[in-house]
């Protein structure tokens, strides 16, 4: 699947409250990674990305060759490009064989919430 096809997948709506710093999350397992997982956590600013638009945006990962850290970092984008978010974690584990996690986060210049991102759980760990 192409980049312009993938993108497509990630429709939107228009986020009710963008007045408001609040955090989303959505997650899901990754098709064809041995159940591995993709989190994303963000802050809106004009737009929202439905559940079912996130399902179904997972389901197309599953085309995408390449490690981990390629794939994080293509959502990370895709993200950036589609939702425009005030700030945004993706957050992309491994399901089978040695451990591995892989943590991304962006957010855009001159936006800072210290006390609303101090709430956010840690990502979990295993050791």
């Amino acid at each position: 699947m192409d980049l312009t096809a993938r993108r497509q997948l990630l429709q939107t709506d228009p986020n009710p409250t963008p007045r408001l710093d609040y955090v989303v999350s959505l997650s899901g397992s990754l098709p064809r990674r041995d159940d591995g997982l993709l989190a994303v956590r963000y802050v809106p600013d004009r737009l929202l990305l439905p559940p079912e638009a996130f399902r179904r945006y997972l389901a197309a990962l599953a085309a995408l060759d390449g490690g981990l850290e390629r794939l994080a970092g293509l959502v990370l984008e895709d993200m950036l490009n589609e939702l425009v978010p005030r700030w945004v974690e993706v957050r992309a584990r491994a399901g089978a064989g040695p451990r591995q996690d892989v943590l991304l986060v962006d957010r855009q210049p001159h936006w800072d919430n210290p006390s609303l991102l101090q709430r956010l759980a840690p990502p979990p760990r295993e050791d």
